[in-house]
């Protein structure tokens, strides 16, 4: 493995343990040469999964693009980046549970809705209003207001996801 920083073939594993899913292997390496350490992940080699997007146009499945998505609407939101990885794992696990070989972007759009609205609410709401493509101020009202009518309802929760 080369190490990332100085680009030397020259490393030693130091840890290796199981993912929090199980379904890969984590592992702490640190360079011989430049004495750095860095994590890699070993996971089992399947058949590609494929996007259907809305166009019908296929592409491959990209975890990287499910983070990147909930990156962006998690921005300067309480929300850890392991969170958010762990959250990558599930969608990504899902949908090669459910799908075979192709898999709808709206599929993969609903289920990280439905991951940020119990993460985050604000993230939740950032991601549907891109995702949901809202054109106007009405469409953003729409979506809110279940989650305000069950915050009266009893929850009394923040729109935030915190208790007060």
């Amino acid at each position: 493995m080369r190490c990332p920083y100085c680009k030397a073939d020259n490393d030693r594993v130091i840890d290796s343990r199981a993912s929090a899913d199980g379904f890969a292997i984590r592992r702490r390496r640190v360079c011989a040469d430049c004495g750095r350490r860095y994590t890699t992940y070993e996971r089992a080699e399947t058949a590609p999964l494929r996007v259907v997007k809305k166009n019908g146009e296929r592409v491959a499945f990209d975890r990287q693009k499910v983070l990147g998505g909930m990156l962006r609407a998690c921005e300067k939101r309480p929300v850890s980046l392991d969170q958010l990885e762990t959250i990558s794992d599930r969608i990504e696990r899902q949908c090669m549970e459910a799908f075979d070989k192709e898999v709808p972007s709206k599929v993969i759009g609903n289920l990280i809705m439905q991951e940020l609205r119990q993460l985050d609410q604000v993230a939740y709401v950032r991601f549907a209003s891109v995702y949901r493509e809202f054109k106007d101020v009405s469409q953003f009202l729409d979506e809110l207001k279940p989650m305000l009518e069950k915050r009266r309802e009893g929850g009394h929760e923040a729109a935030d996801g915190t208790s007060g």
